[in-house]
């Protein structure tokens, strides 16, 4: 089972079924959803997304990058997350579903950064070029260059923590992210675009669904509107949704049903209309 190294990937190949034979394939044609998890989230979170795409028969692919490289590798510039982001197409290969379309289901600047080294994969490694990729749903994403949101994030993933560690670690990141981000800005545009640069003006043309909330406290809304509305106007087809009073990441524990039903109608809208 070739899962390349990339142990933290969960893949469910039809519904109920975790990463185990790939003698018995998915249904044939039915699409694989990769969801990328927001930093510091357990894969138990991530499963009850899965369940909506499993339900409908499709293979479910879940990873979430480590917040280290979150927070540290990518914010000193070092682009640590490019190896995963090929690894979770490789595994579509290893899979033998490379020939399906895909869904991406991005959550969080975290996995924001993730998608934005997919995107540049599926443009310039030749193996991606050929994968299919339907559509990408946005939930609380992507924000820009916003310390005190990443701050409350951080401080969420360390929670459990040891206190004088965890003041540490937010002291580290904010005084990094106050240089390199903040003062040294214009410089350091021109060696590592920002994620939400990258995003702004990405090569992929498929659909895009932003899920988010003005009661975000980590991603802003005007930002995900600035990102969408950008989005649109370079002929990408854009639908946002304004849930106005969730939290961060909770709009499917808020609003179950509608958040399902959207999902569920994006996907069957993207596979029917079977974009390049």
């Amino acid at each position: 089972m070739g899962t390349r190294g990339l142990r933290e990937a969960v893949v469910e190949l039809e519904p109920g079924q975790a990463r185990g034979s790939t003698d018995r394939g998915p249904a044939e044609g039915q699409p694989v959803v990769i969801l990328l998890g927001w930093a510091g989230c357990q894969d138990k979170y991530l499963a009850k997304y899965s369940a909506v795409y499993s339900q409908k028969g499709c293979t479910v692919i879940r990873y979430t990058a480590p917040w280290r490289m979150i927070f540290f590798s990518e914010s000193f510039g070092i682009r640590s997350l490019q190896t995963p982001a090929r690894r979770l197409l490789e595994l579509l290969f290893d899979y033998r579903v490379e020939n399906r379309p895909v869904l991406f289901h991005v959550f969080s600047n975290g996995g924001a950064m993730l998608y934005r080294y997919i995107i540049e994969a599926l443009h310039t490694h030749t193996p991606f070029q050929s994968l299919k990729v339907a559509g990408t749903i946005f939930d609380s994403a992507p924000g820009r260059r916003n310390l005190q949101g990443a701050l409350r994030a951080l401080a969420t993933v360390l929670v459990s923590m040891n206190v004088l560690l965890k003041y540490f670690l937010l002291f580290t990141f904010a005084t990094t992210a106050v240089v390199l981000r903040i003062l040294l800005y214009p410089l350091t545009r021109f060696i590592h675009q920002s994620h939400y640069d990258a995003l702004l003006k990405a090569p992929s043309r498929w659909p895009e669904l932003y899920l988010y909330s003005q009661a975000d406290l980590i991603i802003k809304a005007s930002e995900v509107e600035l990102m969408a509305s950008a989005r649109e106007q370079l002929g990408v087809p854009v639908k946002t949704v304004d849930f106005s009073d969730s939290p961060h990441v909770s709009h499917m524990r808020v609003y179950p049903t509608y958040y399902h039903s959207l999902c569920t109608t994006f996907l069957a809208d993207c596979v029917g209309a079977s974009p390049s």
